[in-house]
């Protein structure tokens, strides 16, 4: 008995199907063939009537027909879809020569199991939707890391309540849309009866698992039965399947290119908004020219950190309190793209440029955000720099070079001083960035000693903030083994748990590399001793240092979408682009400040707390007032003081003045002009020669000495204010210091006014041409001065002597002093000198040459071997004091000789031109006293007002300054306090509104 084996899964369409081609068989064979629609079961065949028995194979269907013999080979073409279904029943078909037994469908079970198919049509609409979401779910994911952050979109975006009514509108009519009842999918189906007339007409060929044509009247017996393969009418050959191209690759492509396209219309939306965002900016300000109404915009989240950083910049604790805030450190060789990254990530070029030299010499922190319009500025300047504009641009790259070179010691090339400057603009990332100069190899001959040393000692600083964020930047056009910063980086973050490598100039890399794998090794990290969170390729210039950002930023993107590297799967879309850099930059930023902020605010709590129970212990019954409060309350007192110059009266002021000019002049009169008048034959001679001696006097020397006088009295007067202030109860010693600095600031600024000499010069000449004396009352004012003046001349003498000469012989009992030789000389000397003036009283002042040769000669026969000068010094002194002792007789004679005054002295025998003489000082220092003090009172105590309050002004200015004359403990203190309440105050603020935020 023979047997067909069909393998297969039946449909109603595929019984037609096989209906046909048996037809087509039996027309060539008298053999009759079983067909059986169940899997894994086996049917006799009897040519003699019709019957049906199944019989459970584990891997094939047979069918057997006549005798029970197998047939041998396959006769079907191996199909890709195999199916499972239900068992269907028998059916007959009568096929000329023999009776085939077919699969039988009654028209009751067709119905039913169609109808159930049709329901379950819908189950599998909703499994389909279900997975599909969580496959999109999943899929959004891992695109999630490529979107660009659009937060900023949000002020652009409709109000919730209208987002709300679309949603309910939404909600509402997918609640309107239901699925299908039962039998309706049933009753719109197609008719299978023109699909069964279109098989029938048609002539199906059958290929064999070998790719054999079969024809249908082929004897089936010659097929062989173990290589059975499943069928069905329509499905692809294997060779087809081995045509098919590489679906990961192509996969890998699709989703490159896609997030090239992502990324290239996320751009071309910024540029979109920043569009807007200027006309928007045109509008307000507009508004504002008509209105007169400022818009004020919201301080942003990033700038009131960058505030916080500012306070800790020049915060100094002794509690070492350190600032572990975040912030990015851009780092890297000189000339490696350093500078030109930071520029592409603000989107201007706001940085000196030079070739080949030290540019960056000092830090520079960039504080970036997003604002309606481009603009640069700095913290200490209400200019803000327009970064659309090319001549703002080179405005604002000169005052960073200025400001550069100022913080530069004298004999350094970099210094430590931070400048802090902030950039704003549509679709910049908000962060804090610190620029810092790049690290040299070799000094050259221009730069200071060890520089090398000190930018490597400042970039380990910056970075060794375990907060700090490394932007390591990588010149890759160079080797990789001249390299200094990633040793550094190593160093400081073996790890790599917060740095980002950075490799610059990838162009330059795609033209001059010749093995990819090298680059392929450097985005891994394979190639430098360093580890890294992420790597990054980028483009930041194209050779031509005056092209702008955004022709940058095309060619950037140009290059990235023609790259070789790219294609090839080197550079991943995620690790390419300025961009991509700038939002995973910002992202571990933001992500590092959340994580840490509330722990430096804790720590500058509990500092704030040990400073306020250190000033109550220490200074319980004083207010907390910073170096700047005290300056202000010293500055009151100063001004205070001043004002009481004032309260000085015009007697105080005359007599202060004519006290000084005498001292100050004095000398001159005795020695210039009264000694040698005085040696004149008669009173004629002497008249006259103290008439000449005056008048030479005040037009040459007096009128000057007499203004310094003035402004040494002014000065001096403004002194012992002060200084009387020291003695009230609540003075504050530690003003005691800066007082001091302000009065010899302001006496060294305080000049006269030039015109006071002429003045004086006029008053002093006419005052010394008067001779009249009106009044004895005037009278015995001179002879009274004259008297003070020779007494006080004489005790000068006197003491000279006395130094000269040693102790007397009553202080060598007393105190038990010794003369030494040279005492014991000039006092001889001046006993031989005496001898010659008891002798002659009216001695010339000058010693004679046979004088000097007969002391010399006595001092000798004593033993006393001296020279002529020594006799000369001697007698300078010896003849002084027998002149003053002459002319305080005479004065004492004069006392009553005003009548004689009056008569001329004619036969009195009395002289007393020294009266006159000394009446004529006398006037002349009254005039220009009272001159001084008018000029003091009416100008000079203002203009010296005016300078203190111009040079506490320049110390309020100057804090280094205050910091060494406002000094201890109480200041530094009061002063750490309040940095401390600041910081926490503005931290507490940033961490209100970053929660907000959130």
């Amino acid at each position: 008995m023979s047997h067909i084996i069909i393998r297969g899964r039946f449909g109603p369409l595929c019984d037609e199907c096989v209906k046909i081609a048996t037809r087509r068989i039996a027309l060539k064979q008298s053999k009759s063939v079983a067909v059986f629609s169940r899997l894994n079961s086996t049917f006799p065949y009897n040519p003699t009537h019709i019957r049906s028995k199944a019989y459970k194979n584990d891997n094939l269907g047979q069918f057997r027909y006549g005798g029970g013999s197998q047939i041998s080979k396959t006769f079907l073409p191996q199909i890709r879809f195999v199916h499972n279904v239900i068992p269907r029943p028998l059916k007959t078909l009568n096929i000329t020569g023999a009776p085939v037994i077919v699969l039988n469908h009654r028209q009751i079970g067709i119905l039913a199991r169609t109808v159930g198919r049709v329901l379950k049509i819908r189950y599998f609409i909703l499994g389909t939707v279900a997975g599909g979401g969580v496959v999109l779910n999943q899929k959004y994911e891992e695109l999630k890391q490529y979107i660009p952050d659009i937060e900023w979109m949000k002020d652009y975006l409709p109000e919730s309540e209208t987002l709300d009514h679309v949603k309910n509108n939404v909600l509402r009519t997918l609640r309107s849309i239901h699925l299908p009842e039962k039998g309706w999918f049933t009753s719109h189906l197609p008719d299978l009866k023109g699909y069964k007339d279109l098989l029938s007409k048609s002539s199906l060929a059958v290929t064999s698992s070998s790719g054999a044509l079969l024809h249908p009247s082929q004897d089936l017996t010659d097929l062989d039965i173990r290589r059975s393969v499943p069928i069905i009418g329509f499905g692809r050959s294997s060779d087809d399947e081995s045509a098919k191209k590489n679906p990961e690759k192509e996969k890998i492509e699709e989703i490159q290119e896609e997030m090239m396209n992502i990324q290239m219309r996320y751009q071309k939306e910024v540029e979109r908004l920043e569009s807007e965002n200027k006309d928007l900016r045109k509008q307000l300000l507009m508004r504002e020219e008509k209105t007169g109404k400022k818009v004020n915009w919201r301080k942003s989240l990033i700038d009131m950190y960058s505030d916080v950083l500012d306070e800790l910049s020049g915060y100094d604790s002794t509690y070492n309190t350190q600032d572990y805030l975040p912030r990015v450190v851009v780092v890297g060789d000189q000339s490696s793209g350093k500078t030109s990254t930071l520029e592409m990530i603000a989107g201007a070029r706001i940085f000196p440029r030079g070739s080949g030299e030290m540019m960056t010499r000092s830090p520079v922190k960039v504080t970036l955000s997003e604002g309606p319009y481009h603009v640069a500025g700095f913290k200490d300047m209400s200019r803000e720099f327009d970064l659309t504009k090319e001549t703002d641009l080179a405005d604002l790259r000169s005052e960073v070079e200025m400001r550069m070179k100022k913080s530069v010691r004298e004999g350094q090339t970099v210094s430590k001083e931070c400048i802090s400057m902030t950039v704003k603009g549509p679709g910049i990332q908000r962060m804090v960035l610190v620029d810092l100069p790049g690290i040299i190899s070799t000094e050259t001959s221009v730069m200071a000693k060890d520089t090398r040393e000190d930018i490597k000692d400042m970039v380990r600083t910056y970075m060794e903030n375990p907060n700090a964020i490394i932007l390591c930047i990588q010149d890759g056009s160079l080797d990789a083994e001249r390299s200094n910063v990633t040793d550094i980086v190593r160093e400081t973050d073996p790890q790599g748990k917060r740095t980002i490598f950075v490799l610059t100039k990838a162009d330059m890399v795609e033209n001059n590399l010749v093995k990819p794998e090298r680059i392929k090794q450097i985005l891994a990290g394979q190639l430098f001793p360093m580890n890294a969170l992420a790597y990054f390729a980028v483009v930041t210039g194209k050779g031509n240092s005056n092209d702008s950002i955004q022709t940058i930023k095309e060619y950037e993107k140009q290059f990235f979408q023609k790259s070789k590297l790219f294609k090839d799967g080197v550079l991943k879309p995620s690790t390419t682009n300025t961009q991509n850099l700038s939002m995973s930059v910002s992202e571990l930023f933001w992500k590092m400040v959340k994580e840490t902020v509330e722990q430096q605010a804790d720590a500058f709590k509990a500092q704030r707390f040990n400073l306020e129970t250190e000033w109550k212990n220490t200074f319980p019954r004083l207010r907390e007032l910073d170096r700047m409060e005290l300056f202000e309350k010293a500055k009151g007192e100063i001004l205070d003081e001043i004002i009481n110059l004032s309260q000085v009266t015009a007697k105080e002021w005359e007599d202060a003045f004519s006290k000084k000019i005498w001292d100050k002049n004095a000398p001159y009169i005795f020695e210039n002009i009264y000694l040698p008048a005085a040696q004149a034959q008669n009173l004629g001679e002497l008249n006259t020669n103290i008439d000449v001696k005056l008048a030479k006097w005040a037009s040459n020397v007096l009128p000057k000495k007499c203004v310094e006088v003035g402004w040494d009295t002014l000065h001096d007067e403004f002194q012992r204010i002060v200084e009387e202030d020291k003695k009230r109860k609540d003075h504050d010693e530690i003003f005691d210091q800066l007082k001091v600095a302000v009065v010899a600031t302001s006496k060294a600024k305080h000049q006269w006014e030039s015109k006071a000499e002429d003045s004086l010069r006029v008053m002093q000449k006419n005052t010394l041409d008067d001779k009249t004396i009106p009044d004895k009352q005037h009278w015995d004012m001179a002879v009274k001065f004259m008297e003070e003046t020779l007494r006080e001349k004489l005790q000068q003498t006197e003491s000279k002597l006395k130094e000269l000469t040693g102790p007397s012989t009553s202080e060598q009992w007393l105190s038990w002093q010794y003369k030494t030789e040279q005492h014991k000389q000039r006092d001889q000397a001046k006993s031989e000198l005496d001898k010659i003036l008891s002798r002659e009283p009216s001695h010339k002042s000058q010693l004679a040459a046979d004088e000097l040769t007969t002391v010399k000669k006595n001092l000798h026969s004593q033993g006393v071997e001296v020279d002529q000068e020594f006799i000369k010094e001697t007698w300078h002194h010896v003849y002084r004091q027998h002149f003053v002792k002459k002319s305080l007789s005479q004065a004492q004679e004069c006392r009553k000789g005003f009548y004689y005054y009056k008569e001329g002295f004619s036969d009195s025998g009395l002289d007393c031109s020294d009266v006159v003489l000394f009446w004529r000082l006398h006037r002349m220092l009254q005039v220009t006293s009272n001159a001084l003090r008018q000029q003091v009172v009416n100008n000079e105590a203002r203009r010296l007002e005016r300078i203190i309050k111009e040079v506490l002004e320049e110390y309020s200015e100057n804090k280094n300054t205050l910091k060494t004359l406002l000094t201890g403990r109480r200041v530094t203190l009061a002063e750490e306090l309040k940095t401390v309440r600041q910081i926490q105050d503005k931290l507490e603020e940033f961490i209100q509104a970053l929660n907000k935020e959130k």
